[in-house]
């Protein structure tokens, strides 16, 4: 790994860490992914969800598919996922084939156009938040996210300690 690539890693990391400067605890947020599993995020508490706002006519939004579905490959027996939400009018075939065509296997579910979530603000896409083991909204990351940021988010973080004075 060459300077800039080793900069762009760390400061993609401190993005990620002062994205969201305050834990936001996650709500019962019941969901239903277009296979029609039910799945909640509070049945996901002890693991790492990564939340992704996205859209089939939003090239970046391609272009991170790969490594959400790479990160999530190597970690969904473990200690994460990827759940992935369609923020668009579309059909549940045409999602299916979609995702078929990408080779996207993580959890995906239709919420149809929004602004705003159960999480935090979708100020453009993709949105992805991080909710870490214990259920808390740690941070938003507006644009692509790769595999690597990801992990190197989760491998620094360390919970903000709360002292009374």
């Amino acid at each position: 790994m060459n300077m800039s690539e080793f900069l762009k890693s760390r400061l993609s990391v401190l993005l990620l860490l002062l994205a969201m400067p305050l834990a936001v605890l996650a709500v019962d947020m019941p969901l239903t992914d277009i296979n029609g599993n039910k799945m909640n995020l509070n049945s996901y508490r002890g693991k790492w969800v990564v939340v992704n706002y996205w859209a089939t006519w939003c090239p970046p939004c391609i272009v991170e598919m790969p490594e959400l579905q790479s990160f999530h490959d190597d970690h969904a027996g473990k200690d994460a996922l990827v759940v992935g939400i369609n923020t668009e009018l579309i059909g549940k075939q045409q999602l299916k084939d979609f995702l078929e065509d990408y080779f996207i296997t993580y959890p995906v579910v239709i919420s149809g156009p929004t602004q705003k979530s159960e999480l935090g603000l979708i100020p453009g896409l993709p949105t992805t938040f991080m909710v870490t083991p214990e259920g808390e909204v740690v941070a938003r990351q507006v644009g692509p996210v790769t595999r690597d940021m990801i992990e190197q988010f989760i491998q620094n973080w360390q919970p903000k300690q709360i002292t009374s004075q």
